[in-house]
């Protein structure tokens, strides 16, 4: 389909929607000149193309997601041990979102997550994982059913709520507490409405609501009404309760 050499030159040439004549004709083709290039590389270092990137898992994440049904996202530690108090109840809280008919999202990692994943797939409900790319490698747990890596912690935090009618929230470490804090700030400020928050086991969240309430609103840096944002509870029926009853579900 080449031409052949010695062919006279092009006096028009049509590239896509632009028409060039005489002087103005280019040797060679978009194609050729796409797939022929060679230069430096840095520019998919560039803010510029960083933005694609973001665009592009934007894009990927809603068109994954999009059809959901109703869902609770389930938060906590990848460091939960299988077999513990735990992450026991990280599957039974998953088996009993799915049974009042909620899809279960979480971060797809091991722990916790795993668990709520696990409990998800048990019951025969949809199990959605959403990674993110970390210096360690965890890889989506094998309960995960539509899973969706991120580069970026911003646009896979947006999926989290975006998606999610409520989160109930197992013991975890700074992973956790980082995306309970922006749930509450969403909440507390408006951008978001009807968003039930359930922290799950009384003692190891007791210390954090008694600090809330007695240093953060003792000094007036959140009112009262903050802190009925979130409920907290050791049973998995009235968690599954209360972000029924808050969705309307």
């Amino acid at each position: 389909m080449g031409n052949p050499e010695g062919l006279q030159a092009l006096e028009e040439q049509r590239l896509g929607p632009v028409l060039r004549r005489r002087d103005q004709v280019q040797p060679g083709t978009t194609d050729q000149r796409l797939l022929d290039t060679e230069g430096d590389s840095q520019w998919v270092h560039t803010d510029p193309w960083r933005v694609m990137r973001i665009q592009s898992e934007f894009v990927e994440g809603f068109g994954a997601l999009a059809e959901l049904p109703s869902a609770i996202s389930v938060f906590g530690s990848a460091r939960t041990a299988p077999g513990t108090p735990e992450y026991e109840a990280g599957v039974r809280i998953g088996k009993a979102l799915v049974e009042a008919g909620f899809a279960v999202i979480t971060g797809g990692g091991p722990g916790a997550m795993e668990a709520a994943n696990r409990g998800a797939r048990e019951a025969k409900g949809i199990s959605v994982g959403l990674g993110i790319e970390l210096p360690y490698e965890q890889g989506l747990n094998p309960h995960v059913d539509i899973g969706v890596n991120f580069r970026y912690f911003f646009v896979r935090k947006t999926m989290f709520v975006k998606y999610a009618s409520g989160f109930v929230v197992l013991p975890g470490g700074l992973g956790t507490l980082d995306e309970l804090f922006e749930a509450l700030t969403l909440v507390q400020t408006g951008k978001v409405t009807r968003f039930p928050i359930v922290l799950f086991g009384t003692e190891y969240w007791s210390g954090l609501v008694d600090w809330l309430r007695h240093t953060v609103v003792a000094q007036g840096k959140a009112s009262e009404k903050d802190l009925v944002l979130f409920h907290v509870t050791d049973d998995v029926e009235e968690a599954v309760s209360l972000v029924t009853k808050e969705t309307g579900h």
